[in-house]
């Protein structure tokens, strides 16, 4: 028996009233995703020491390697436990609960604006090698096209929403979903970051949540389950808690607390944690 450590309040609920039916959708060393028999959306089993993040639950288990977990194994719950098969269950006995609640933005805006230029320069130093920030000369033609297209439509997709002409943002924005390599496309990376800041109360384009909303709407047909999931939960302001709380770090925080946030952002997958820490600068930057 393992013991949930903590996780999703929604999650955690549904496992608790006998109301969680699916699959195992995909495997890695440090996660397992499954796949909800009656909505079709993605959930997470994760390991220690990776944050909480909307539809997952941490467990107290450092790697699932030796668990012999595949994919289509069943999943299930039932008297606050959730079985995957017969190789693993999980009680939800002592789990603590969390769920994502964006900051407001804030009334003033002297610190967030130190921190912005704090957060660029930083990522410019320590940012792992996003293909978004700048051309990117790999030799490789294929690669360097790739990053061109990705700077140029990233850019303009900024300039639309800055000029408050929606329908072609959305345009822009639809072109960069799955744009990128990797299991979270650059592209899709840089949306979840941008859609974040658009869900922040208070921040002058959270009355435009249905461009978001509208985006996602072709996201389905354009990447991966996996990515489709982060999008589409950003898009109605949840992601998982490293990035909520570098948005509160940025709206009221120190250099050094600010740091320590973003540094736990830039270390989500390869590049993925730059390409979503450049989505939330820009999105920061258009409400100048």
């Amino acid at each position: 028996m393992r013991f949930a450590k903590s996780g999703d309040g929604d999650f955690i609920q549904r496992i608790i009233h006998h109301k969680f039916h699916g699959f195992v959708h995909s495997t890695f060393n440090r996660t397992i995703n499954i796949q909800c028999l009656d909505r079709g959306d993605l959930y997470t089993i994760a390991c220690k020491g990776i944050d909480n993040a909307p539809n997952t639950l941490i467990i107290d288990l450092e790697h699932f390697e030796e668990a012999d977990i595949r994919v289509n194994d069943i999943v299930s719950s039932g008297h606050s436990v959730l079985s995957i098969a017969n190789k693993m269950s999980i009680t939800m006995n002592g789990v603590k609960r969390w769920n994502c609640k964006l900051p407001k933005y804030p009334s003033e805006a002297d610190v967030l604006i130190m921190n912005v230029s704090t957060m660029k320069q930083y990522i410019k130093l320590h940012g792992n090698n996003s293909r978004i920030e700048r051309a990117f000369k790999s030799g490789n033609p294929f690669d360097d096209e790739m990053s061109r297209m990705l700077h140029e439509r990233t850019q303009l997709l900024v300039s639309e929403l800055q000029n408050k002409r929606i329908s072609t943002a959305i345009t822009h924005a639809t072109s960069l979903i799955g744009l990128g390599p990797g299991l979270t496309p650059a592209g899709d990376d840089f949306l979840v970051g941008l859609f974040t800041v658009m869900g922040i109360e208070n921040h002058q384009y959270f009355s435009h949540q249905s461009f978001c909303e509208e985006v996602v709407l072709h996201a389905k047909a354009l990447t991966n389950d996996i990515s489709y999931m982060a999008l589409a939960k950003a898009a109605v302001g949840q992601v998982r808690e490293s990035i909520s709380d570098l948005m509160e770090a940025l709206f009221r925080g120190s250099e050094e607390e600010l740091l320590l946030a973003l540094d736990r952002v830039l270390a989500i997958g390869s590049t993925s944690g730059t390409d979503i820490a450049l989505g939330i600068v820009a999105g920061l930057e258009m409400n100048k």
